[in-house]
C-alpha cells in the first residue's frame, strides 16, 4: 500500500434506491482506494454492484430515487458534500468516465468532434476552433485513422471498436487524474478488445491517470490491474494485489469466479472434457436487508454461524483483507 494519500478513498459507501416493491440496497458499505497511477480492477457478476459504484463516485445517481451516504474523498474533498456546479467542475475534467455502450451514450446527431470539442471547451474555456483542434488530436492520440475526417462524422458512421476510442478520446481530453472505466471491451470481439486494453495500457503511462478498470472479465483484469477488489451482492468480499488474488484467492465466492474461467486446452485433461465450476445457488435480493454473510446462500463451507453473523472484511494476509468466518490467515510482518 502507498504512504501516501491516495487519490481517490471511498469510505463506507452506501447507495440505496427507493422503489414501490422496497429499498434496493446496490451499494452496501463499500470502502477502498485508488493512489495516483495504478490501475484499480474491480470485478463480480452482474448485478454486483460494480457500475452503481463508478456512477455514485461521479455523482451521477439521480436523487431520487437514489440515496448515497458515507464519504468519497477525492485529493481530500469529500465529492458527497458539493453542490452541482462543483461537481460539474469535476465530472470530465478531473474525473472521466468511459461507459459501457459506446452507442447509447454518443449523441447519434452531433459529430464526434463536436462532443469531443464540447468537453474541452466547457472546461477549459478555448474557442470552437481550437477544441475542434484539440479533438483531432485525441482521435490522433487514441489511434483513429484519418482524424481529419473521422471529427466530421457522426457515431453511426463508426465500427464498434472506433466508437469505443471516440469515448476514451473525450474522457481523456482534459487530462483527468482519475479515469473510470466501466466494461470498456464489452461487446468487442477480442481483436479489438486487446487493442483497446494496449491503448488503455499506453496511456496510463503516458497521460498518468490512475484507473478504476470495472469489468466481468478475469482476464482482462489479470493483464492490466496492480490491485483488485472482489464485490458480491452489493458488498466488497475481497481486496489484494492482482498476483494475491489470482494466485491465492481466499474467499469462496473468488474461487468460484475463477474457476468459472474458461482455461486453454481444458478439452486435453485425461477425461476428454473439462466442466467449468460452477457457483450454485442465486444472488440474495437486495431490497431486504442481508442477515449474516451474504454468500451464506451459495458457499459451499457455509456453517450457522455464516448464516447469524456477517463477517467483518479482515487482513488475511499482507495486503489481502478478505470477509470470510473461514478464510485462513497467513502471517503477516509486523
Amino acid at each position: 500500500m502507498s504512504s501516501s494519500a491516495p487519490l481517490l478513498e471511498v469510505q463506507n459507501l452506501q447507495t440505496h434506491f427507493g422503489t414501490v416493491d422496497g429499498v434496493v440496497r446496490a451499494v452496501e458499505g463499500v470502502s477502498f482506494h485508488i493512489n495516483a497511477g495504478e490501475t484499480l480492477g474491480v470485478v463480480g457478476e452482474s448485478g454486483c454492484g460494480k457500475s452503481v459504484t463508478a456512477m455514485s463516485i461521479l455523482r451521477l445517481i439521480s436523487t431520487p430515487p437514489g440515496k448515497m451516504a458515507g464519504k468519497i474523498l477525492f485529493k481530500g474533498t469529500n465529492l458527497l458534500e458539493l453542490s452541482e456546479p462543483e461537481m460539474q467542475a469535476i465530472r470530465g475534467k478531473d474525473i472521466s468516465m468511459i461507459f459501457q455502450e459506446p452507442m447509447t451514450s454518443l449523441n447519434p446527431v452531433l459529430t464526434v468532434g463536436r462532443q469531443i470539442g464540447e468537453t474541452v471547451m466547457l472546461h477549459e474555456g478555448v474557442s470552437a476552433r481550437d477544441a475542434e483542434q484539440r479533438a483531432v488530436e485525441m482521435l490522433t492520440l487514441v489511434g483513429i485513422p484519418a482524424p481529419g475526417r473521422r471529427v466530421r462524422e457522426y457515431p453511426h458512421q463508426l465500427s464498434g471498436g472506433m466508437r469505443q476510442r471516440v469515448m476514451i478520446a473525450m474522457a481523456l481530453a482534459c487530462s483527468p487524474q482519475l479515469l473510470v472505466a466501466d466494461e470498456p471491451t464489452t461487446a468487442l470481439d477480442v481483436t479489438i478488445q486487446a487493442q483497446i486494453l494496449e491503448l488503455m495500457r499506453d496511456l496510463e503511462t503516458r497521460v498518468g491517470a490512475a484507473i478504476m478498470l470495472i469489468t466481468h472479465d478475469l482476464g482482462v483484469v489479470a493483464e492490466m490491474a496492480q490491485r483488485v477488489i472482489v464485490m458480491y451482492a452489493g458488498r466488497k468480499v475481497e481486496e489484494g494485489t492482482a498476483e494475491e488474488i489470482f494466485l491465492n484467492p481466499l474467499h469462496p465466492y473468488t474461487r468460484g469466479l475463477m474457476g468459472s474461467m474458461p482455461k486453454l486446452g481444458s478439452s486435453l485433461h485425461e477425461t476428454g472434457r473439462s466442466k467449468l465450476t460452477e457457483i450454485q445457488g442465486q444472488v440474495p435480493s437486495l431490497r431486504k436487508p442481508i442477515i449474516g454473510c451474504a454468500f451464506a446462500g451459495r458457499c459451499p463451507n457455509v456453517t450457522d454461524v455464516c448464516r447469524q453473523m456477517a463477517p467483518a472484511i479482515e487482513l488475511k494476509a499482507p495486503n489481502h483483507l478478505v470477509a470470510c468466518h473461514y478464510a485462513p490467515r497467513v502471517a503477516v510482518a509486523a
